[in-house]
């Protein structure tokens, strides 16, 4: 693996368990055993390295909601799509904990999160036109399918927020994938007024598989943990 690489996986890695303000281009190489001047050889700043891992992001993302059009969508591809994006929220979850933080320092991110997000939020809704063609849903008007797809978006990027400040009082709590998952059961919930009877019980039943476990938090070990 070349240098830079490792230098952003490294970085990723230490981001995500230490938190991206409390981790500086000197730790970055010292976790690395190579000098500063190694590590700036590759990246001006400590931003440029953040701004790659978001283009890394964005290009994870943008293959997981790559929609099939020449086949009818299924209830696989459905779990198979929000399975996916949760996996990528867990992987960059440093960027999604400091997201306003990090937008405000950097403007080629500020402006390429924008253009992700308008991406993001027109794949959805092609997500919603696929499960009505399917018969999964009903059929919406298109100002009440960009709505939905503006509330998805808002409950899968504030997810991990929101189990921040619930679990904030709770000094030993620490994030579990199992958790972030439980954002699903959010994400289904809003379709629920909009299956179609065929279909009405296999999403319910799907659903109750993320139902969360607030406000008890599962520390089992198995599950991979962040305490930031």
């Amino acid at each position: 693996m070349k240098t830079r690489d490792k230098i952003l996986l490294s970085s990723l890695e230490l981001f995500n368990e230490r938190g991206e303000r409390n981790v500086t281009t000197n730790h970055i190489a010292a976790h690395l055993a190579i000098s500063p001047g190694n590590l700036y050889y590759h990246f001006r700043n400590k931003s440029d390295i953040i701004y790659e891992i978001f283009l890394e992001y964005e290009k994870l993302v943008d293959f997981y909601l790559d929609i099939p059009e020449d086949r009818a969508m299924t209830l696989d591809d459905m779990t198979f799509y929000l399975e996916s994006v949760f996996d990528g929220l867990w992987s960059y979850r440093f960027f999604h904990r400091d997201l306003e933080y990090l937008l405000d320092g950097d403007q080629r991110l500020r402006q390429d999160y924008r253009e992700f997000t308008n991406r993001c939020l027109a794949s959805i809704s092609r997500i919603f036109e696929k499960l009505a063609d399917a018969g999964i849903i009903e059929p919406q008007e298109d100002d009440l399918r960009a709505a939905m797809s503006l509330n998805v978006w808002l409950v899968i990027t504030n997810w991990m927020a929101f189990l921040k400040t619930a679990h904030a009082a709770e000094e030993s709590a620490c994030l579990t994938l199992t958790e972030l998952k439980q954002g699903i059961y959010q994400v289904l919930t809003l379709e629920i007024p909009y299956l179609t009877p065929a279909y009405r019980d296999q999403v319910m039943a799907l659903r109750e598989k993320y139902r969360p476990s607030l406000p008890e938090i599962n520390l089992a070990s198995e599950n991979a943990a962040s305490c930031k």
